[in-house]
């Protein structure tokens, strides 16, 4: 089963705003599920964003 999150869950997660959260969909360095006009983030790619941003 895959855990999927809504923006304002990743916006108080992260602590960032809702542009903030947007911008780092529109960038590519979070990746999202677009369901209808709704859009889910896998927890998975916040562990897998935090991750490659610290190797960096």
């Amino acid at each position: 089963m895959l855990d999927l999150l809504t923006v304002p869950q990743v916006m108080a997660r992260l602590q960032l705003s809702r542009s903030a959260v947007y911008e780092l969909l529109r960038s590519g360095q979070l990746v999202s599920i677009t369901l209808g006009r709704a859009r889910r983030i896998p927890t998975h790619a916040l562990t897998d964003s935090w991750s490659k941003a610290s190797n960096s």
